[in-house]
């Protein structure tokens, strides 16, 4: 049995979690679920976005689970995913972006797997107002970059790569203009590289990789990049294979794994039954694949591409004609996961 903190998120969040749990069930392997409330749900609970429960059941389980959720607008509030990353020093953000067939996607084929820096640069929130005579005349944020951050994550991407059998590594930067962070995040990378000869390196300026990345994304294997870039392009990637919906990430510490869907909490769609889960879904094959359930996994994920690529029971940003909604695309996943894992 697996021990989850289940953050099930804000707007559309438990809609989907609530899917992605019965999916997840449905292989047969046992969850021990530590449900939790955080977002604008636990401001309204309890008047703090990240409640001190969340906080001590992620230590306890080491595993999360978690929604989307909804960063309060004023009142000094800082972003809740960023909170959490730093708190329990969530260094690698991992985000696949592998092609789904049956989307409105131009784009076929792709397998990109984008490794963020995920707790330095700009994120790192350093920054602070500058004030003359009661007037905010400037605002300063410092992107912190280090040598043992640089290093740690990529040799997160080398061994990721290593160990998935990909081919190439690219580095992706801004070191002709910001030559102290990222050219010192360049050069780490170049160092790195030279401990693993089989796999192939090469490093890209970062406007440069995101025209290519719509060009000629074949071209693209694994990337590994600072934080503000990964966020950027790891959305770039996402729209490459349909968008947001289709996509999950993950973010790894030394001994806390999170997962969760990448996309918002939709307040717009809430309760209209109509919400896509196949993110979060993905976040549990991820989930899955981390304590090495295999089976289960493959199971998970094969079943949710042939039900896309089928284009019938989706919900209506897939297919507006299908007249299928989110507990009816649930039900059928299950139902074909049970009878993959009898195989």
């Amino acid at each position: 049995m697996y021990n989850v903190t289940l953050i099930p998120g804000d707007g559309i969040g438990p809609s989907v979690i609530d899917v992605a749990v019965k999916v997840l069930q449905a292989t047969g392997i046992e969850f021990n679920w530590d449900r939790q409330v955080a977002g604008m749900a636990a401001v309204y609970e309890f008047g703090n976005p990240i409640p001190e429960p969340v906080i001590e059941s992620i230590r306890k389980n080491k595993l999360v689970l978690k929604g989307p959720l909804t960063t309060p607008v004023g009142g000094g509030y800082r972003s809740v995913n960023v909170a959490l990353r730093q708190e329990f020093q969530l260094y690698a953000n991992l985000r696949p972006a592998v092609s789904f067939q049956g989307t409105k996607s131009p784009f076929k084929n792709i397998d990109i797997t984008l490794i963020r820096e995920n707790i330095e640069g700009l994120y790192a929130g350093i920054e602070h107002d500058i004030i003359i005579d009661n007037q905010k005349i400037a605002a300063e944020s410092i992107a912190l970059v280090t040598r043992s951050g640089s290093e740690r994550i990529c040799r997160f991407a080398f061994e990721y790569a290593k160990k998935h059998k990909r081919k190439k590594v690219t580095a992706v930067h801004k070191a002709n203009i910001l030559k102290c962070t990222t050219g010192m995040f360049l050069e780490v990378a170049q160092e790195i590289a030279r401990e693993y000869p089989e796999i192939e390196f090469d490093d890209k300026i970062i406007d440069a990789c995101a025209m290519q990345l719509v060009m000629a994304p074949e071209s693209y294997d694994v990337i590994v990049t600072t934080n503000l870039f990964g966020d950027i392009l790891s959305d770039l990637t996402s729209g490459l294979i349909g968008g947001l919906g289709l996509t999950a990430g993950a973010n790894f510490g030394e001994d806390v794994a999170l997962f969760e869907a990448v996309h918002g909490s939709a307040p717009d769609i809430t309760g209209q039954n109509i919400a896509n889960p196949i993110a979060v879904i993905k976040a549990g094959v991820m989930l899955l694949q981390h304590v090495g359930e295999k089976k289960a996994a493959k199971a998970i994920n094969s079943c949710a591409h042939e039900l896309v690529a089928e284009s019938k029971y989706v919900t209506p940003d897939l297919n507006p004609k299908a007249n299928c909604g989110t507990r009816a695309m649930g039900r059928e996943l299950v139902s074909r996961i049970k009878n993959a894992m009898k195989k």
